[in-house]
């Protein structure tokens, strides 16, 4: 699994012109699975998200995490092309992303994760177009790659 987090004012996701979900501070978590994902490897990716300490505390150091700030949540967004391979061509390759089925079910395996910590969820919606905007706070932006804590 892959996911894009940045720390935001806000955001918000809006589905054929219409908001699908939305938040205030918090994380905006792009999520990527990857074809040879686990549920170690999913939880790992959520944990992840919701214990990273990138908000700000009364020193004004990066020690807080989304659950630690008042009214923090995570928008989470599916987003198969984290796994697009640009190496040979023009045209991105998905050959290790997730089939579309396994993919959703790992999506909301993550979100579940989220959810079961007591964090606050808004989402996108899987295969949806989406029109993702947000105000980036920092700016912040973290990678997270399942792959690198795996790897043999």
């Amino acid at each position: 699994m892959r996911v894009l987090v940045q720390r935001v004012l806000s955001a918000r996701v809006e589905i054929e012109g219409a908001v699908a979900g939305e938040i205030g501070p918090g994380l905006l978590a792009l999520v990527g699975v990857g074809r040879n994902d686990t549920a170690e490897a999913v939880e790992w990716c959520a944990d992840k998200v919701i214990g990273l300490r990138v908000f700000r505390d009364a020193e004004d150091r990066m020690n807080l995490a989304v659950g630690d700030i008042a009214g923090g949540s995570v928008l989470s967004v599916s987003q198969f092309t984290l796994y697009g391979d640009v190496g040979r061509g023009r045209r991105p390759g998905f050959s290790r992303a997730a089939p579309p089925d396994a993919a959703e079910a790992w999506w909301e395996h993550f979100n579940d994760r989220i959810r079961r910590a007591g964090v606050p969820l808004a989402l996108g919606r899987f295969r949806a177009d989406m029109a993702v905007h947000l105000v980036n706070d920092g700016p912040v932006t973290l990678w997270i790659d399942s792959d690198q804590h795996f790897a043999p």
